[in-house]
């Protein structure tokens, strides 16, 4: 099942918002696709704060198609009107089809000329009752076809997101080559390669996502003891990464200031 809020700082703010996972062939350049839609009343709006994956996500929105690099700290977006998006969230082996240096595109995006996509899934999304899932099904279509098969460096660098991102996943980057029963070097570069942050980012940006997630869940808890369960040398050191990243500090989130 997958977890439609995490990475969200305030789930409550999310306008109605669904996550679908891929299949087929698109399971392996595909996490999930996104796929919020919104209808805010004239003159209000709805800041959605993210503290997103280590990826790259491909968007289509109406009149244009976007590709945003993984982020470094949390982003933020104010939605108006009427709307609606459909993004992937990209796996390592779909971005080499997509652009050269990934590490280039971090923290930014930019803008893609792929008229054939835009006006297939803008289609999909006018078409009524299961909009969303024929949206997905041309994304995914045009995915596959643009990347081809995924050849065995794109299918590694999944594999080590899947051991950084996944269940159980791997407490530093020497456990992760431990695991794949490579080097240090081989993950930074398939890293460097596939996603544009570093095997320690990406760690790092996961243990962020989950302690900010058990904190909503349990404003209650000590902090030390969230500290310790996550990883970090001390609440000091967890309290640095909340402020890097989200420029708040863990206390002040977990008060629901703002929510």
């Amino acid at each position: 099942m997958v977890n439609p809020t995490r990475g969200v700082l305030y789930p409550a703010r999310l306008p109605e918002f669904h996550r679908l996972v891929p299949t087929g062939p698109a399971s392996d350049l595909v996490a999930w696709f996104w796929i919020p839609e919104w209808d805010i009343e004239p003159g209000r709006s709805s800041r959605q704060e993210i503290v997103g994956y280590p990826a790259l996500n491909l968007v289509v929105e109406p009149r244009t198609v976007t590709l945003s690099g993984a982020t470094t700290r949390a982003t933020h977006r104010d939605l108006r009107g009427t709307g609606w998006a459909v993004g992937a969230l990209l796996r390592p082996a779909a971005v080499a089809a997509l652009i050269d240096d990934p590490a280039a595109l971090v923290d930014t995006e930019r803008v893609l000329d792929e008229p054939e996509l835009l006006s297939a899934v803008e289609a999909a999304m006018c078409s009524g009752e299961g909009h969303r899932e024929r949206a997905v099904e041309i994304f995914s279509r045009w995915l596959v076809a643009l990347t081809g098969p995924p050849g065995a460096a794109a299918l590694q660098a999944n594999a080590l997101v899947d051991v950084l991102m996944g269940d159980d996943a791997a407490s530093s980057p020497d456990e992760a080559a431990t695991r794949m029963a490579a080097s240090v070097r081989t993950l930074q570069r398939l890293a460097h390669r596939h996603v544009g942050l570093s095997p320690a980012a990406m760690i790092r940006r996961r243990r962020l996502q989950e302690a900010a997630e058990r904190l909503r869940v349990d404003p209650g808890l000590d902090l030390a003891t969230l500290a310790a369960e996550f990883g970090y040398a001390d609440h000091a050191h967890l309290t640095r990464d909340f402020r890097a990243v989200l420029g708040i500090s863990p206390s002040w989130y977990r008060t629901g200031a703002g929510r």
